[in-house]
């Protein structure tokens, strides 16, 4: 069975804005519940390591919330003291290390957007996941911990590969585009091929080789069944 490091935010508040924000918790239950049950072992880690904020609307289970992916099994691992405990106690990224895990997956939450980015341990230890041949994963805003990987030749890791992540339109709708630091659509593009769903809010995956991208929360399902896939195909 495989071992998968999962990647959340520590951050908990936009900067220019008084909205919270954290970890977006179906983008790690859905996940979980997917590596859970073909018996593979995870660990959860952030850049600061311990408590794991939650974005409070990520909580909800109507309106647009239903829509991307909140469900009875959320709810389930929300009341599970066992599971939301482990977010109590996130591993620090500065004391992992790629060699004891065949995959890694970052959550999303715009959280990611301030923590994830210009964070010299996570960009090094993707690196290192991906020069060791195994699979580099991400959900939604996750996808902003790939920007600034730089690979053993020097070359992004995202230079001409596929990819995909939380779309400008979808951060209109949100209406968090006034609060984000960055257009992720606009930063994604100018490294990779980038590709998103002609609905906002569809789930959406695409695979380039060892990277898996998905588009939003409602594809963190589909991410955690190609990262399942892939490990059994010992990709």
């Amino acid at each position: 069975m495989a071992h998968i490091l999962i990647v959340v935010t520590s951050t908990d508040e936009y900067r220019k804005a008084g909205y919270r924000t954290g970890l977006w918790l179906a983008e790690l239950t859905h996940f979980w519940d997917v590596a859970d049950e073909a018996g593979h072992t995870m660990d959860i880690a952030s850049p600061a390591g311990g408590v794991v904020p939650i974005d409070p609307e990520s909580l909800l289970v109507s309106g647009v919330a239903s829509a991307v992916g909140l469900d009875g099994k959320m709810a389930k691992r929300y009341e599970d003291r066992a599971f939301m405990d482990r977010l109590r106690a996130a591993l620090p990224l500065a004391e992992v290390r790629a060699d004891d895990y065949d995959a890694i997956y970052l959550t999303g939450g715009h959280g990611t957007m301030f923590d994830f980015v210009e964070q010299p341990a996570l960009a090094r230890l993707i690196a290192a996941f991906w020069d060791q041949g195994k699979i580099v994963s991400a959900v939604c805003h996750g996808p902003s911990g790939l920007l600034d990987v730089k690979l053993d030749d020097g070359k992004p890791l995202l230079a001409g590969r596929k990819v995909t992540g939380f779309s400008w339109a979808e951060e209109k709708l949100a209406r968090r585009d006034e609060a984000v630091p960055f257009n992720l659509q606009e930063r994604l593009e100018a490294l990779a091929d980038y590709d998103k769903a002609r609905i906002p809010f569809a789930a959406h995956v695409v695979e380039d080789d060892r990277l898996i991208a998905g588009q939003n929360p409602s594809s963190a399902h589909s991410v955690a069944e190609a990262v399942m896939k892939a490990l059994a195909n010992g990709r």
